[in-house]
């Protein structure tokens, strides 16, 4: 059992001699257990080096071994989900000596990718995806006449999502030959919610003793009534629960298994963060890590300021406290999104959902319907999830709640499945919602409070990390819809205007004050601060617009087609994300990339003028 994260790398002299799954499976079983070990060590030594997602790795490492030492990978696919229960995986792929640098610009991707290796046969940064993709490919494998396997590794956390029960409903209607594993850890970031974990916890966990399961004329473990009457109701084949830690039965299941025909479920009873102790204690807070300092990072003054998303707990309970109205839902991202003391403070106003985006925005829907005050706490990209539910069920029906979404812009190491690049774009084109771009902590609070006392649809995005140290006031006095404020006004020989929508604002001042730019930071993209724009369409040539989503829709559109309605004769520079996916790395260095650092804006913004 490890203590403590090693800081040199361990010495791993036989998983050194795996470059691929065909190296694995050239040992003997009797070599596997020491292998495992020694991918434990190397797992905690890389993660140390990086950062990154932790606890999940650990715990898979058995079933990762023994699911390509069964199946003939990559012919045979495997699709772990979520995808942070890859980094075994990738050690064994061919990424041993690049895991160390995982998270970073020039080493691999936190989460499967397929142009990265051909083992990643798909990218899961999202959850509750793999039974469909696998169910797909399967069927394509019958329709081809191939004797193929699609594997589906799903943790249980995942399984709340509805779309893998949307697949195995599906799956039931086909004979297509494929395995969903449910890796079953009793966690996905945090505690797993709502019926689903109960029912696990209650029947299927608590039938799981190895002394005690019984088993079939061939020695297979064997369940009977409840337990796996959900499973077999959707017409799997169910199997289980078996050790998710003893390579022998695993090894012996999944080789049956890889025989079988039709659809299949086994159920493997894993420990989230398998043998570093810390995280078997806490596996919420090992999660995910941090990597472990060098001398000169751990010398360096911290950054001053606050977490957006503390920033936002903090307001939701000063809120709660004054409004019994008040609800607050999350999609199972209660301590990501700074709900943990709202939780523990208001527990009969907190509505974790698990991963059920969609589920998520409707429930707010119903509860708007009957006078209560819903705030949605939802990332970015989780957002889009629930895209025909925020349309159909708030918007067209003109409800009354607050969307706070977290993850905005260029999130970093966690790279595009995670980088809230869109929401701008795909909001603005929604009739009858307000849409906030706070630029500082202080503006921040300010716009919750803006759009929780509008009566109506609204939502506030917000980056993920600290502010730039603007106070927010005590009690934060709402913001009047649609009104910006200027911050600097240029000399009267210049004539460009710069637009800041959102946490670009430093940047956004450095800019200005460089090429001496009227400043004027806009707050709202939906309504716009019209009037405004005509003054300064009146006295400048040039009107600039910043944002960190995509320039296709996002805020620079919004003024675009405000001037092409209103017939203004001035010149348009719409500066953000163009159109690709952004790769994973530091989030600064992503910005240098997307040219929305200072010194890239100043030279493209002063070569517009002189031109």
């Amino acid at each position: 059992m490890h203590r403590t994260l090693p800081s040199c790398r361990p010495d791993t002299p036989l998983l050194d001699r795996i470059d691929d799954p065909a190296d694995l499976r050239q040992l003997q079983p009797s070599q596997l257990p020491e292998l495992a070990e020694q991918l434990r060590s190397y797992l905690l030594y890389s993660v140390a080096q990086s950062g990154g997602h932790f606890g999940a790795g650990l715990g898979v490492v058995e079933l990762t071994l023994a699911l390509h030492y069964v199946y003939n990978t990559p012919e045979d696919s495997l699709i772990w989900d979520v995808g942070h229960q890859s980094y075994p995986h990738k050690i064994l792929t061919g990424r041993r000596e690049q895991l160390p640098r995982i998270r970073h610009s020039d080493g691999p991707a936190p989460f499967p990718k397929r142009h990265e290796s051909r083992y990643d046969c798909f990218g899961t940064g999202h959850s509750s995806t793999s039974i469909s993709a696998a169910l797909g490919m399967a069927l394509a494998h019958q329709l081809q006449g191939d004797d193929k396997r699609a594997v589906a590794i799903i943790g249980d956390g995942a399984m709340t999502g509805g779309m893998a029960f949307e697949a195995m409903n599906h799956a039931a209607h086909t004979s297509a030959d494929l395995l969903v594993i449910l890796n079953d850890n009793d966690m996905s970031i945090s505690a797993n919610e709502g019926g689903l974990a109960t029912y696990l916890a209650k029947h299927l966990r608590n039938a799981f003793d190895i002394d005690q399961v019984s088993r079939d004329g061939n020695g297979h473990r064997t369940e009977s009534g409840t337990a796996a009457a959900l499973f077999e109701a959707l017409e799997f084949s169910y199997n289980g629960p078996i050790d998710g830690h003893d390579l022998d039965a695993l090894i012996g299941e999944l080789g049956r298994l890889r025989q079988a025909k039709g659809p299949q479920f086994l159920h493997v009873v894993t420990t989230k963060g398998k043998g570093f102790e810390p995280a078997e204690q806490d596996p919420v807070g090992y999660h995910a890590i941090t990597k472990l300092p060098s001398p000169q990072e751990a010398e360096a003054p911290s950054q001053p300021g606050i977490k957006y998303s503390a920033l936002f707990g903090d307001w939701l309970c000063q809120q709660a406290s004054q409004d019994q109205r008040l609800v607050a839902i999350t999609p199972a991202m209660s301590e990501g999104s700074g709900m943990v003391e709202f939780a523990q403070r208001f527990p009969e106003r907190f509505y974790d959902v698990a991963i059920a985006e969609q589920h998520a925005l409707t429930l707010a829907a119903g509860l708007a319907c009957q006078q209560a005050k819903p705030v949605v706490a939802i990332y970015s990209t989780f957002l889009q999830r629930g895209y025909d539910q925020l349309i159909h069920d708030i918007a067209l029906q003109q409800l009354d709640v607050l969307l706070a979404i977290d993850r905005s812009g260029l999130v970093g190491e966690d790279g595009p499945t995670h980088h809230g690049s869109f929401d701008l774009s795909f909001l603005r084109c929604i009739p009858e919602l307000v849409i906030m771009t706070p630029a500082d902590e202080a503006e921040t609070v300010r716009l919750l409070q803006t759009g929780y006392q509008h009566p109506g649809p609204a939502c506030v995005r917000y980056p993920r990390g600290k502010g730039p140290g603007a106070t927010p006031a005590p009690n934060p006095e709402p913001i009047p819809l649609g009104q910006s404020r200027t911050l600097r006004t240029a000399g009267a020989s210049n004539k460009a205007a710069l637009l800041n929508f959102g946490h670009l604002l430093p940047t956004a001042r450095e800019v200005a004050e460089t090429l001496d730019l009227t400043l004027v930071d806009m707050r709202f993209v939906a309504p716009l601060d019209e009037a405004r724009l005509a003054e300064l369409a009146s006295d400048h040539q040039l009107l600039v617009t910043l944002e960190e989503n995509a320039i296709a829709g996002g805020a620079g559109s919004a003024v675009n087609e405000w001037a092409a309605r209103t017939n203004q004769s001035i010149s348009l520079m719409n500066l953000g994300l163009e159109h690709q996916f952004i790769g994973h790395g530091q989030p600064d260095e992503l910005r240098q990339q997307a040219g929305l650092d200072a010194e890239t804006l100043i030279t493209r913004i002063q070569r517009r003028i002189e031109a």
